[in-house]
């Protein structure tokens, strides 16, 4: 009995670490996007969206980009399904997140994926993808995930809460330039995970393919990019293990 206790006690343990270590993760990219919240709450209200339906969509949407997107058509005046389509390719990014994230979590059950799959953000998925790079032990690596998700969704909530009300003493705040902080973020999310040529090609040429693609409509530039980036970053990957293994067959 005090070895079963002992054995509870060191997993419940390893848990609370993974939980903080995953908070602590991400917490560098939080402070990026404590700007992008707020401005997000600012805009709500002269978008016509209420303050309680900007702290809702906040709570039940958590997507930062689809967000603002969504408040932009809505202050345009642009119809419902216009709304929802143009967010839902925008948030097609994540499917790239899902499908490298879907080997490490398919052993879990669902009463932990269908949360994971409406907390994975940017951010946690730059501080989840490292945890994942750097250990092989990932028994409890869905903990950390945790941690890194409800950070970020606790930032997200405030800074909302922040932006409605400081749009209220400061209706001007969208000019202030606080949007920079966010791509700041972009690029120290990305910076670390370039280590080889692979990696550099596939950012450079999603760059240059999103810059090129800039005027598509409804943000479908955004895609044409990443799958651009993807195609001649996996194929780089490919033919070089395809010459690693010719070496290696040579020798």
């Amino acid at each position: 009995m005090p070895d079963a206790e002992g054995a509870a006690k060191s997993i419940a343990q390893q848990r609370r670490t993974e939980f903080i270590g995953g908070a602590k993760a991400t917490i560098p990219l939080i402070i990026g996007a404590i700007p992008f919240g707020i401005i997000f709450g600012t805009l709500a209200e002269p978008s016509g969206l209420s303050a309680l339906g900007a702290l809702a969509m906040s709570m039940f949407v958590f997507a930062g980009s689809g967000q603002f997107i969504a408040i932009g058509l809505m202050a345009a005046g642009a119809a419902l399904p216009v709304i929802i389509a143009t967010t839902f390719v925008v948030n097609l990014r994540h499917m790239l997140y899902a499908a490298n994230l879907v080997p490490k979590v398919r052993h879990l059950p669902q009463r932990w994926r269908i949360p994971m799959a409406f907390g994975l953000t940017d951010e946690t998925f730059a501080a989840v993808s490292n945890r994942y790079m750097c250990d092989d032990d990932l028994t409890h690596a869905h903990w950390f995930y945790l941690g890194s998700m409800a950070a970020m969704w606790g930032n997200w909530q405030l800074c909302t809460a922040l932006g409605v009300g400081l749009g209220e003493i400061f209706p001007d705040m969208t000019s202030w330039g606080l949007d920079f902080a966010m791509s700041v973020t972009f690029i120290g999310m990305v910076v670390p995970y370039l280590r080889n040529t692979p990696m550099w090609a596939a950012v450079i040429v999603a760059g240059a393919m999103a810059m090129a693609t800039v005027a598509m409509p409804h943000k479908l530039g955004l895609m044409v990019a990443a799958v651009s980036g993807i195609a001649v970053g996996l194929s780089l990957h490919m033919l070089k293990q395809r010459k690693e293994a010719r070496q290696e067959a040579a020798s």
